[in-house]
């Protein structure tokens, strides 16, 4: 039985997947294999990096891509509220559809697999996830279940317990930036079904704008497959893994207390700014020696040595491409309306 790693990745975050791949290697083996599943097709940097480790594929099966893009596009069809605010707002048809690309790994080369998205950094081992999925056909480490249950499902509560068993709704739901899962752990037949469901009026429970997180939530809580978090179930053994939490950073490894963490998400942090970092400019990014750390562990004369700020032009000609472009967004927005 093989065991490995997906990431999503393309050359839009390829410092961030450097610095993954060295980080699973200090602290996973050299050995485990990962893929890397393409967000897109910009993947200059990302194949030759690739090219380089032995350990390290590219997922090329463009029909499971379709796949899943396809399941992904018919489970959002259904959602009239998000086609008809996607549309309004000058969105495709699925906002950010390759986001679902994340599904590939179920139709992959691995039997048991835990899935990255390319902005973390691995702080430890990974043995007991891959256990847990002996007992379990979907495992998550994040604390999810603290957050507003609007970020996943945006309908009142009373709507969503015709939906979802009330006792599991809260505890159940989890970020869709980490999670562990088998080869093939959704039929057919259930994939049918679920999109079954969704037709008949419950897609409208999903939230609308982290659409792969919804949906992720919504297939495992609606399939009732077995599911287990690492941090709502083994609370007391539980460390943080997210960047704006305090941890002791110990020889380049992340402590929540005294308690080894197993990862680190840079979650909502753009990936301009670890391209700016890796280009020598003073930004602010937690951990950001820890991050380069990895990003450069194999090639360490690399590393910038000096950074300094963005000159008063730079970040001015910045903010005001940013205000243009919300403001065109903005009008492209209004043209819709008026259209519609």
């Amino acid at each position: 039985m093989t065991n490995g790693i997906y990431t999503l990745a393309n050359d839009v975050v390829y410092d961030q997947l450097v610095a993954l791949l060295n980080s699973i290697e200090a602290n996973a083996g050299e050995d485990i294999p990962v893929c890397v599943i393409p967000y897109d097709d910009r993947l200059e940097k990302v194949k030759a990096e690739i090219s380089t480790r032995k350990n390290v594929m590219l997922f090329e099966d463009k029909s499971v891509i379709e796949r899943w893009e396809n399941f992904s596009t018919q489970a959002w069809k259904y959602h009239k509220r998000a086609q008809k605010v996607w549309k309004q707002r000058g969105l495709p048809p699925v906002y950010r559809l390759a986001m679902h690309r994340k599904l590939c790994g179920i139709d992959g080369p691995f039997d048991k697999f835990i899935y990255f998205d390319a902005d973390t950094l691995l702080m430890g081992s990974l043995t007991l996830i891959y256990d847990k999925l002996n007992d379990y056909d979907w495992v998550t480490y994040d604390f999810q279940y603290k957050s507003d249950l609007k970020y996943i499902f945006d309908q009142p509560l009373e709507q969503l317990v015709k939906v979802f068993p009330g006792e599991e709704l809260k505890s159940n739901i989890f970020c869709a930036g980490w999670f562990a899962s088998k080869k093939g752990v959704f039929l057919d037949v259930q994939l049918e079904q679920l999109l079954e469901d969704l037709k008949s009026g419950e897609a409208d429970v999903m939230a609308l704008f982290g659409p792969d997180q919804s949906l992720f939530n919504y297939m495992v809580l609606r399939s009732k497959i077995p599911y287990y978090n690492f941090a709502y179930h083994h609370v007391e053994h539980a460390t943080g893994n997210h960047w704006s939490s305090q941890f002791e950073d110990i020889d380049h490894v992340l402590y929540d207390h005294g308690k080894r963490l197993t990862y680190l998400h840079y979650m909502s942090i753009p990936s301009s700014k670890f391209t700016e970092l890796c280009q020598g400019y003073d930004v602010d990014i937690a951990y950001k020696n820890l991050f380069l750390y990895y990003r450069y562990l194999n090639f360490p004369e690399q590393r910038p040595q000096k950074f300094i700020r963005p000159s008063w032009m730079s970040e001015t000609s910045t903010k005001i491409k940013q205000f243009i472009q919300q403001k065109f967004k903005n009008m492209k927005v209004k043209i819709q309306k008026i259209k519609h």
